[in-house]
């Protein structure tokens, strides 16, 4: 019978922030192998003590790269988030798109005046519309979450 895997309340914590290391093992830096306040699994800690080992240890950047597991780009990378925003600026940002591309304010004028010029305008003639004027292909839940949050931002809950 298998037994149970151990709960580590530590590594929930750090997965349910974002900042869990995907890749623990490949740290082999002296300071994690040697000493348990350093903790390979915490994805903050890595690039910091990788990026100081570098400016205050003196270690060459290649050297400190593969000793925390990381290539030359995402050493530089790092130490520029912490140049640029400090701690904070080691945190993961948000993958993905950063807003919808397709569904511009330009998109939503001519959808809001198309309705107010043709009330009776269903959501699938909007985007047949769209297409013809713009171009792009949006799906009909982007286009309903678009024009919701803006009526949102005109009438918002009292």
């Amino acid at each position: 019978m298998a037994k149970p895997k151990r709960r580590d309340p530590k590594s929930e914590a750090l997965a349910r922030d974002g900042v869990l290391n995907p890749n623990p093992a490949a740290v082999r830096d002296v300071l994690f192998t040697s000493n348990p306040f350093f903790d390979a699994k915490d994805l903050v800690q890595v690039r910091y003590e990788m990026v100081r080992r570098h400016q205050i240890d003196g270690i060459a950047i290649s050297e400190a790269a593969a000793g925390f597991g990381v290539t030359r780009p995402t050493f530089y990378k790092a130490q520029n988030a912490l140049q640029a925003a400090g701690l904070a600026g080691l945190l993961p940002g948000r993958r993905g798109p950063k807003a919808g591309h397709k569904v511009s304010a330009e998109v939503i004028a001519f959808v809001t005046d198309l309705r107010a010029a043709k009330p009776e305008m269903t959501t699938s003639q909007c985007l047949d519309a769209i297409e013809a004027r713009f171009g792009v292909k949006v799906h009909r839940r982007s286009l309903e979450r678009a024009l919701a949050r803006k009526k949102k931002r005109i009438h918002p809950p009292t």
